[in-house]
């Protein structure tokens, strides 16, 4: 790594940089949008029984809007199933928008790292040919300083085009991955409320 990093010169900290925060930013999506954390097993039927059954209970609701976003959604429902279908769709949304936005934390900046790589590696790649153009010398240039400059220049170009490509795979994924989670939360969320509708027609 060391050996790397003296070939690659001094602009391939801003890289390093980039990879630890890209793996990091990673690390916390990988974890932030499994599904046992977003949408438990068995949670939405638990909660359409008991509510087709008449057993929920307003002092169990706040237990269940902090067992998971799904339980915040469905919680968020059932906390305003007395109030008109129209202001309980209204709360549902807002709460779906709180739910959405933790859905996507993050991966905005993977993608702003996924871009900015790329350039980053081209400023190493600028910064090995002015040492290029710098070590040379009609009279006879140092071969080992055009050597260096040539070695800074396709190190940085190699580690930007690594960095972005995986960053920019894992940002198109989560963003797939938090789409489709919010549509679940939505179809579980306009199942109960048609019960309720149901229940009150």
């Amino acid at each position: 790594m060391l050996t790397l990093i003296h070939a690659a010169g001094w602009p391939v900290w801003f890289l390093l940089a980039c990879s630890i925060l890209a793996l990091g930013l990673i690390l916390e999506r990988l974890l932030a949008l499994r599904s046992k954390r977003i949408l438990p097993d068995g949670l939405a039927r638990q909660i359409t029984e008991l509510t087709a059954q008449n057993r929920i209970q307003d002092e169990s609701l706040a237990r269940l809007y902090d067992n998971s976003p799904l339980g915040r959604v469905l919680a968020t429902v059932l906390s305003n199933r007395h109030q008109p279908a129209a202001v309980r769709e209204a709360a549902v949304e807002a709460q779906g928008r709180e739910v959405s936005y933790q859905l996507n934390k993050y991966i905005p900046a993977l993608g702003t790292l996924a871009v900015i790589a790329p350039l980053l590696g081209l400023f190493g790649t600028v910064i090995g040919m002015i040492d290029i153009f710098a070590a040379y010398d009609p009279s006879g240039a140092d071969p080992s300083l055009i050597a260096r400059g040539i070695s800074v220049a396709l190190y940085n170009t190699a580690l930007g085009i690594l960095i972005a490509v995986p960053a920019m795979i894992f940002h198109r994924y989560f963003r797939s991955r938090a789409d489709y989670l919010l549509h679940c939360l939505e179809c579980e969320a306009g199942a109960l409320n048609r019960l309720l509708i149901q229940r009150a027609g």
